[in-house]
């Protein structure tokens, strides 16, 4: 009998599995690190207790520290999200023999789909199409020979990686040659693993996945393709279901194949598996996802599936709730990445503390969130603050309130890509559904905020964070009530520009 669940990761996604476990009926253990004492997913917690230093390395990727607290807690399961431990076969396996069970696929199908040219080697054996590669045991001699073999432009990747971190495109042999050993040492940093592939680049490139489904008595289906080709150096920013680009005909082959791969590696729980779709409209399969998937809301959207309860479902040992037959698609879903970074600052990534915040809301609008005013945005982890999802009955129906969503949204002291996500939403070529996984790089010029607009921003959260700090001293002499100041601040105009 389940009772009680530890959600080992932080923010958005920590929040969101938190609500589901409410509505089962679960008790509810959060972590976190010295950080994110603050932090949302905290308080929405029935416990909660401090595991380390705020560095990753020190807090949410000790698997033995979080294991001891679910132990200690009496938590029956461990939902790793995405990210930190939720690809690790270690932590996976160390859950299952110390009897608590990862909510996840079995600890050797983490570790067979971990290794991204072993999945390789099965997808051709399955007959799927591949991209022209190397193999992963290759030195620094070997992979330039191949390289030249297979002919630029390549991608250079960590054989042990995942979420399109180090990824580099390689446009020639001497490219090559100079990057190879900071992969390497990269790889190794990030993964614990230096080994390294080579993927041939597909230009103009579509990135297209899909939502699986699986019990342990074998029951797989499949939840539709979401479309992932907005990115930025490989880092999806927008992502929508369905795809327009596929027609019928080539949405069953591919949902087939993904449904056979998985079936091949025995898996179990909630999965995606990636292709890459080339203006031709052929299809090259890519990797299996092992776990939840940040973009999984836009399916949930559509198909009226919770992707999350039922991954706990099927970690307690049940069946799964739904048919194949049963599964329909209805309307059109896209998400938007809302976070803390400049994008006409090269992207950096901004810190402070977040002194105002509006989410919009309305007929087809959901927020993923994070974030509370008041709530410091830190140097140490991932710039993800939110997620706006919108729903439609059609695909333009759902810009539509994306656009509407977007503009209602406001959040003040620190930087968003908000403004990028109005420009892109407001472009002819990605209405048109005429883009590919690198026209954000290549295509798109969205138009910088005048520098007045920047002061305007930055005087606005400044003289908001001076009247909460004067209104909290003014009230409680009995003098000015703070929320009558701030609504003349509106009526005369003030907020986000």
């Amino acid at each position: 009998m389940i009772k009680k669940v530890l959600v080992a990761n932080r923010g958005e996604i920590a929040v969101r599995v938190l609500r589901t476990c409410k509505e089962l009926g679960f008790e509810t253990v959060a972590i976190y690190s010295e950080a994110d004492r603050e932090a949302l997913h905290v308080r929405f917690a029935d416990e909660a207790y401090c595991i380390g230093p705020p560095p990753p390395k020190d807090s949410y990727l000790r698997g033995d520290h979080i294991l001891q607290v679910a132990l200690e807690a009496g938590a029956q399961l461990i939902h790793p999200g995405y990210g930190f431990l939720a690809d690790s076969p270690e932590f996976a396996r160390a859950c299952n023999d110390a009897g608590v069970t990862f909510v996840g696929p079995l600890p050797e199908t983490i570790e067979q789909l971990s290794d991204k040219a072993a999945v390789r080697r099965l997808a051709r054996r399955l007959r799927l199409h591949i991209l022209p590669g190397t193999k992963r045991s290759l030195d620094d001699a070997q992979l330039l020979a191949s390289a030249d073999k297979i002919g630029y432009p390549l991608l250079l990747k960590a054989a042990a990686g995942g979420s399109g971190i180090g990824i580099q495109i390689i446009n020639s042999h001497s490219e090559l040659e100079t990057a190879i050993p900071t992969a390497r040492r990269e790889a190794r940093t990030t993964f614990g693993d230096g080994a390294l592939y080579l993927e041939r680049l597909i230009e103009n490139a579509r990135h297209i996945e899909v939502q699986l489904l699986a019990d342990a008595e074998g029951h797989i289906i499949n939840l539709g393709e979401r479309e992932c080709s907005i990115q930025r150096r490989h880092q999806k920013l927008i992502e929508e279901a369905p795809s327009r680009a596929l027609d019928s005909s080539l949405r069953r082959k591919i949902l087939r194949s993904a449904v056979r791969i998985a079936r091949t590696v025995g898996f179990i729980g909630a999965g995606t598996v990636e292709f890459l779709l080339d203006p031709e409209g052929r299809y090259y399969f890519l990797k299996v996802n092992p776990r939840l998937q940040v973009e999984h809301t836009v399916t949930e959207a559509v198909t009226g599936v919770d992707i999350v309860k039922e991954q706990l479902r099927i970690a307690s040992g049940r069946s799964l709730r739904y048919s194949q037959k049963e599964v329909k698609p209805r309307g059109w879903a896209l998400e938007c990445r809302i976070l803390a970074e400049d994008p006409f600052r090269n992207y950096t990534a901004s810190i402070g503390r977040i002194s105002r915040l509006h989410e919009p809301g309305g007929p087809g609008v959901r927020v993923d969130s994070g974030i509370y005013e008041g709530l410091a945005i830190t140097p140490y982890y991932d710039s993800l603050l939110a997620k706006l999802v919108t729903w439609g009955e059609t695909r333009g129906v759902a810009i539509v309130r994306m656009r509407r969503a977007l503009e209602e949204y406001r959040i003040h002291g620190v930087m968003t890509n908000l403004d990028l996500h109005r420009a892109l939403l407001n472009s002819h070529r990605f209405f048109g559904g005429q883009f590919h996984t690198r026209f954000l790089e290549e295509q798109f010029v969205p138009k910088e905020p005048e520098e007045e607009e920047y002061l305007a921003a930055a005087l606005t959260t400044a003289l908001l964070d001076w009247r909460r700090r004067a209104g909290a001293q003014t009230q409680s002499n009995g003098v000015a009530n703070r929320w009558k100041m701030l609504g003349r601040w509106e009526l005369l105009g003030g907020g986000d520009p």
